[in-house]
C-alpha cells in the first residue's frame, strides 16, 4: 500500500467523518472504494492508463496521451471480429 496525503475543504470532511461513523469504516477505506469505482467507470481512459503503465519510454507515453482516435482493444476486436 502507498500512503496519500491529500486536501479537502472542511465540509466535505465533515460529511466524510459522519458518513464514516455511520458505515463503521475508515475514511481511508471509503476514498480507497471510492476511488476504485471511478477508476474502473471510464473504459477508454482505462485502457490508456494501461498502456501508459505499460510504455516503455517517455516517449510511447507522449504518443498515448496524444492520441485522440484511440481504440480500446475490446472496440478493436468487435470492428474486425476478432
Amino acid at each position: 500500500m502507498h500512503r496519500l496525503n491529500l486536501t479537502i475543504d472542511e465540509e466535505l470532511y465533515e460529511q466524510a467523518r459522519a458518513f464514516s461513523f455511520i458505515e463503521k469504516k475508515s475514511i481511508s477505506q471509503m476514498i480507497r472504494e471510492s476511488l476504485g469505482e471511478y477508476l474502473s467507470k471510464n473504459s477508454k481512459t482505462k485502457e490508456q492508463a494501461k498502456l501508459i503503465l505499460e510504455a516503455d519510454d517517455e516517449k510511447e507515453i507522449l504518443e498515448i496521451l496524444a492520441n485522440e482516435k484511440f481504440t480500446s482493444n475490446d472496440d478493436f476486436k468487435s470492428k474486425f471480429n476478432l
